[in-house]
Parts: structure tokens; C-alpha cells; sequence
């Protein structure tokens, strides 16, 4: 019978691991010892340690610190756990070690036994390349992880995030310019206030959008300067002196995207000051994505006894026990993910307070909640603009009926005949239920002409 099992060993000795298993000792044992929730590490966050790797292999080969066979290798391992070939070879849990040192070796592991098959070398063996000694040459996981968390969400930001924004605000403005001259009321403190233009109230949930974009953009920049070459505690030590312009040049080539040497690595690895920043602008999105969801749902609100100015497409049934009816349901997934995202936001800032003397210790917290929000508010916003904003109508019949109906248009008259004059006449509609011409000529404030002239829904947006 063939054993399910093999033996490996570092440093605190012999481990079972499972036979087919690319990983090694030092992941093994933190699956043992960290068999806490569900939440793995991101596979973004493994690509961009994998990144890290290949840039390491060639900037060590280029110093004289490896030979061509063992560069050569260990990029064709990066190149297919890239790929997607391995993905299942990364088992490791957030919930471990806070400096991701159980995630970097799993890595180093990996990358290892993948050279060991194409060698047809043992696993486990070390051989042709030893996961401490050649995969992780002149780096520290205190240096690296911190690196892949920034590599990663400057990436997933730019390559996904951004394009969904920019594509919602695309419908957003289109249905602005649509519906710029559809006149309706509008409303503060949830009660009538003067017109405005549906298109002009769509335009201001497009600049929140592009406001929160722009600002998420310029965080980015921070993340750029990489803390590589720090090793341990920033030093640099067992790191040689031209690794760091070297590895991150290969970096940007790779994902096509500028990263530049850290000013000063000992800032970098013992706080991330720069990634709560971006955390917090990725709050900020999902504080206008909510309040734009709550916007719709209010103003969606009926069919009959709400104010139902917008009709929304109807996905899905909305109860289980009264038929017919529809629901805002994106609005409460997106409303939902916003929510999340908040709290995310508060995990990060309290782990990014929290680091101790010269490293963060929250590292696998902030990356896997920064990786997440990301992830979650790009699928969502997809979500919502493909099934509910792109077929979102408006009802004219009823935004009519509320503008005509609202005392607020009483305002214009304010030029004319003063506040106390204006808001008297607007009393007496309300007790008398009343229009506001009514009121007004019962009143003897206005002639008919002179009404009409200055309640001109269209000269007052």
C-alpha cells in the first residue's frame, strides 16, 4: 500500500506531511497549530509574494548569489504557481503568526518541491533549490509580506476596482444627461424642499463616485514605495546592497505597474500607516456606494404608497408570502458589502495601532481586509450597475404629481413678497388643503399673472 504520508524536517524536527502535498514542515505545522475559521490567505496576496520571488531570483543570480540553474527554476516555479497551477498548495489560515512568516515559507515550500519534480528530486529534499537558503535569499518575511500587501492592492485596484467605478459613473452620467430636464422636488430632512432635476440629483451620486475614485487614486502612491531589502527589523541585513533597485524594478516589469525603493524601511515594516490610509478611502467609496443605494431605495419606495419617482427593475419575486411584490435587492447586497467594508475599515485602523517596536504583528489582518473590501465593493458595484442602474426608469406621472402637489415651490415667491407673506400663504394651503395659487389669491398677495410668472418650475433649478 502506498503511504499517504511523507516525513519532512526544519528546524524543530521530523513532520508528516501529506504525500502529494507541494507544501512543506513549516506549513504543515501551522495547519496543525492554526486550524482557526475559514478565511484564507488571498490568492492575490500569494501572487504578489510569488512576484516578489521571481524578482528575488533573478536580483540574487544578477549579484552573484545564485547560479543560472537555480534562477532558471525557481522562475519556472513562479511562472506556473502564477499561472494558477498550484492554487490548492496554499492552505494557510489569516488567523496565524502576525508577521505572515507560516505564509512565506509555504511559499519558499512550494516553489521548493515544484523544482523537486521537475528535477525528479525527492520532495521534501530541498533539492535543487533549499526554500531558506536559495528561495528566500537576501529577504525576511518582515520585509516581503508587508511588500505583497502593497504589491496587491495597488494591483487589484487599479486593474479591477477603478474600472467598475469609472463604468457606473459612465451609466450615471448618461442617465444625468437624460434626464436633465425632468423637473421634480426635491427633498432635505426626508420632507419637500425646492425642484431640482432628476439628472442633476443622478450627477451628484456620479462626482461622490468620482470624488472617492480620485482620492483612492492618489493614496496609491504611498504604496508604491516598497519596504524590500529591510529583511528583519530594516537593517538590511544578509541582504546585498543593490538587491532592493534590482527586485523592484523586476517587480514593476512584471506587473506592468511603477513600485520604487522605501525612503526608510524601518517606517514601513513597523507601521502601515499607508495601507490604513487606502483603507480608509476604500471606506470612503463604500460610504457614498451606501448612501446612493439608500437613495434609490427611498425614492423607489411604493409602489402605491411610496414615492416611487424611479422604477427599479424587477429581478426577482420579493416575498414569500405577498405576491407581487419587488424589492430593492441590490441596494441591500451593496448596502450590505458597504456595511462590511466599515468594519473592515475599523479592524485595520485598530491592527495598524497596535504593532509593537519595529514590526506590525496584524500584518495577515490588514491585507486580508484590504484584499477583501476590494474584492466584495468591485463585485458588488458590478452587480449594481448591471442589474439595477442600467435599467433604472423614471416616472414622470408621479414626479409630476409631487412637484405640483409640494408647498415648497412657495419659495420663488419669497423675492416678491417677503418670507412671513410666503410662509402664510403656504399654512393656509396646508390647513385648507389647498393649492398654492388658491392660497395665494385668497390671500390677495398675487394677482394670477403675476403667480404664474414666479412659480416657473424650470427657472428655479
Amino acid at each position: 500500500m502506498t503511504k499517504n504520508f511523507r516525513f519532512e524536517n526544519d528546524s524543530m524536527g521530523k513532520i508528516k506531511v501529506p504525500a502529494e502535498a507541494l507544501w512543506g514542515a513549516q506549513t504543515q505545522r501551522s495547519i496543525i497549530n492554526f486550524s482557526i475559521g475559514e478565511e484564507l490567505i488571498p490568492i492575490e496576496l500569494i501572487y504578489s509574494m510569488t512576484v516578489i520571488k521571481k524578482a528575488a531570483a533573478n536580483a540574487n543570480f544578477k549579484l552573484g548569489l545564485i547560479d543560472k540553474a537555480k534562477k532558471d527554476i525557481i522562475i519556472k516555479a513562479c511562472k506556473e504557481i502564477l499561472a494558477g497551477k498550484y492554487d490548492s498548495h496554499f492552505p494557510l489560515k489569516i488567523w496565524q503568526t502576525g508577521s505572515g512568516t507560516q505564509t512565506n515559507m509555504n511559499i519558499n515550500e512550494v516553489i521548493s518541491n515544484i523544482a523537486a519534480l521537475k528535477t525528479n528530486s525527492e520532495l521534501g529534499g530541498h533539492q535543487p533549490v533549499h526554500p531558506n537558503d536559495d528561495v528566500n535569499k537576501s529577504q525576511s518575511t518582515n520585509d516581503t509580506f508587508p511588500a505583497a500587501i502593497q504589491i496587491s492592492v495597488v494591483s487589484e485596484i487599479i486593474k479591477k476596482l477603478i474600472p467598475s467605478i469609472s463604468e457606473l459613473t459612465i451609466v450615471l452620467d448618461r442617465k444625468s444627461n437624460e434626464w436633465k430636464d425632468l423637473i421634480k422636488i426635491g427633498r432635505t430632512h426626508f420632507q419637500d424642499a425646492v425642484p431640482i432635476s432628476l439628472g442633476q440629483e443622478v450627477s451628484a451620486w456620479s462626482q461622490q463616485l468620482k470624488d472617492a475614485k480620485d482620492a483612492l487614486l492618489i493614496s496609491l502612491d504611498e504604496l508604491r514605495f516598497l519596504p524590500l531589502g529591510g529583511t528583519a527589523v530594516g537593517t538590511g541585513i544578509n541582504c546585498p546592497k543593490d538587491f532592493s533597485k534590482e527586485s523592484i524594478k523586476a517587480i514593476s516589469e512584471d506587473t506592468d505597474l511603477p513600485f520604487y525603493k522605501s525612503k526608510n524601511n524601518f517606517s514601513l515594516m513597523a507601521s502601515h500607516d499607508r495601507l490604513a490610509h487606502v483603507m480608509s478611502q476604500i471606506k470612503i467609496l463604500a460610504s457614498s456606494l451606501f448612501k446612493i443605494s439608500n437613495d434609490i431605495k427611498i425614492l423607489s419606495s411604493g409602489p402605491r404608497s411610496g414615492i416611487y419617482e424611479l422604477i427599479i427593475p424587477q429581478n426577482e419575486p420579493g416575498s414569500s408570502i405577498m405576491p407581487g411584490k419587488v424589492n430593492p435587492t441590490q441596494c441591500e447586497a451593496l448596502s450590505m458589502v458597504c456595511t462590511q467594508v466599515m468594519g473592515f475599515e475599523y479592524a485595520v485602523s485598530i491592527a495598524n495601532a497596535s504593532g509593537t517596536l519595529q514590526m506590525n504583528e496584524y500584518k495577515p489582518l490588514i491585507g486580508f481586509n484590504i484584499l477583501t473590501s476590494i474584492k466584495l465593493l468591485n463585485n458588488a458595484i458590478i452587480n449594481f450597475r448591471v442589474k439595477l442602474v442600467e435599467g433604472i426608469q423614471p416616472n414622470p406621472k408621479t414626479i409630476k404629481a409631487n412637484l405640483e402637489n409640494s408647498l415648497m415651490l412657495v419659495t420663488a415667491l419669497v423675492p416678491k413678497i417677503g418670507y412671513e407673506k410666503a410662509a402664510e400663504i403656504a399654512n393656509l394651503a396646508f390647513n385648507e388643503s389647498i393649492n398654492l395659487k388658491e392660497a395665494t389669491k385668497k390671500l390677495g398677495y398675487l394677482s394670477d399673472h403675476e403667480f404664474d410668472n414666479a412659480i416657473k418650475t424650470n427657472k428655479m433649478i
